[in-house]
C-alpha cells in the first residue's frame, strides 16, 4: 500500500515510517518544515509539505493513497491542549470525509488517560470521558465507519517509551533529579500502562493492514505498573530516594504532570493482541528504565 502518515518525524512516528517500509508498504509523509522533509526523505518516504491547519490539503493527499495513519498532534500550546483538539477533529473529518465509501484504513492516534473504565482496568470497549482532550476525535474516527472508511483508532499508554522520549518519563526525571526524590502519590498503587515504541509502530501497521472497521486498539504492552514502581527505579537511576508525598501536594510537586501522577489507568490489551496478532517483543517500562539510558545529562 501507498500510506499517507501525519507525524512521520515524531517519536512514534519515526518509528512506524521503517515498519511500514520494512513491511513492504510505500509511504508518503506529512512535512511542515524542511527539517522535517529532510528527516522524512532520508527515512526513504516520500514527502507532503503542508500542516494541520490546512485539513483540506491533507485531504487531498490522503485520497491519493490507499490508507492513511495519522499520528500528528499539535503540542505548542502544551499543556493547554484545546485548540489542538479542535484540529484534530477538523483533520480526522477532513480526511474521513475524502476516505468515504472506499473502505481504505484510516488509523487514528488517542490515548488510554481519557477512558472511562467501570472495573478498574480499562478495555477497548470503553469509551472516551466526554469533554477530555482528544474525545472528540475518538469517537469521530470510530464513527466513520458507518461511513464505509476502515477506521481504527490506537489508543496508546500514557507512557510510550525508548530511546529518545521527549515524553512523562523523563518529565518524571526531571523533577526527580531537581528536587532530590523520586515522588508518588499517596500509596502509590496508582498504575500506568506502558508501551515500547517498537511495538507501538509495529500496532500501528497491524492496525492498518487488518483492523476491522470501528475498532478500538490498546497499545500497553504493560498493563498498569505501580507508580510506586516507576518512582523506585527512577530513583535507582538518579541514586535518589522514593517518597510519598499528598495527594494536595502533587500538582506543586510535579508541575502539569500532577494529575497524571496520580490517576489510576491501568488499561487491557488482551483485545488487541487477539484481533491483530500483537505481541510486544521490547522492553517494558521497569526494564528499559534499568537499561540506563534515560539518566544521562538532562
Amino acid at each position: 500500500m501507498r500510506v499517507f502518515v501525519t507525524g512521520g518525524s515524531g517519536f512514534v512516528g519515526s518509528a512506524v515510517i521503517p515498519e511500514l517500509l520494512g513491511a513492504g508498504h510505500r509511504v508518503l509523509a506529512l512535512a511542515r518544515s524542511d527539517r522535517s522533509a529532510g528527516t522524512l526523505r532520508a527515512a526513504g518516504a516520500e514527502v507532503h509539505r503542508g500542516s494541520l491547519d490546512d485539513p483540506e490539503g491533507l485531504a487531498r493527499a490522503a485520497a491519493g493513497t490507499d490508507g492513511v495513519i495519522h499520528l500528528a498532534f499539535n503540542h505548542d500550546d502544551f499543556p493547554n491542549l484545546t485548540l489542538a483538539a479542535e484540529s484534530d477533529l477538523r483533520v480526522i473529518e477532513a480526511v474521513g470525509a475524502a476516505l468515504a465509501g472506499s473502505d481504505r484504513p484510516f488509523v487514528v492516534t488517542s490515548g488510554t488517560l481519557m477512558l472511562a473504565s467501570v472495573d478498574g482496568v480499562a478495555t477497548e470497549q470503553d469509551t472516551p470521558v466526554p469533554g477530555t482532550y482528544r474525545a472528540d476525535s475518538d469517537l469521530a474516527a470510530l464513527a466513520l465507519a458507518e461511513r464505509g472508511v476502515r477506521s481504527a483508532v490506537v489508543r496508546l499508554a500514557p507512557t510510550v517509551h525508548g530511546r529518545g522520549d521527549q515524553g512523562f518519563v523523563p518529565r518524571l526525571i526531571d523533577v526527580a533529579r531537581g528536587k532530590g526524590v523520586a515522588a508518588y502519590v499517596g500509596d502509590g498503587t496508582n498504575r500506568w500502562p506502558a508501551v515500547h515504541r517498537l511495538d507501538a509502530a509495529r500496532l500501528f501497521r497491524l492496525a492498518l493492514e487488518s483492523a476491522p472497521a470501528g475498532t478500538g486498539l490498546h497499545a500497553a504492552a504493560d498493563e498498569g505498573i505501580p507508580f510506586k514502581d516507576i518512582a523506585a527505579a527512577v530513583g535507582r537511576g538518579l541514586d535518589v530516594p522514593p517518597k510519598s508525598i499528598p495527594a494536595e501536594e502533587a500538582q506543586a510537586h510535579f508541575g502539569w504532570l500532577g494529575m497524571a501522577a496520580a490517576v489510576d489507568n491501568a488499561t487491557s490489551s488482551e483485545r488487541t493482541r487477539k484481533l491483530l496478532g500483537w505481541k510486544p517483543e521490547h522492553p517494558g517500562l521497569i526494564a528499559d528504565l534499568e537499561e540506563g539510558h534515560y539518566f544521562g545529562a538532562p
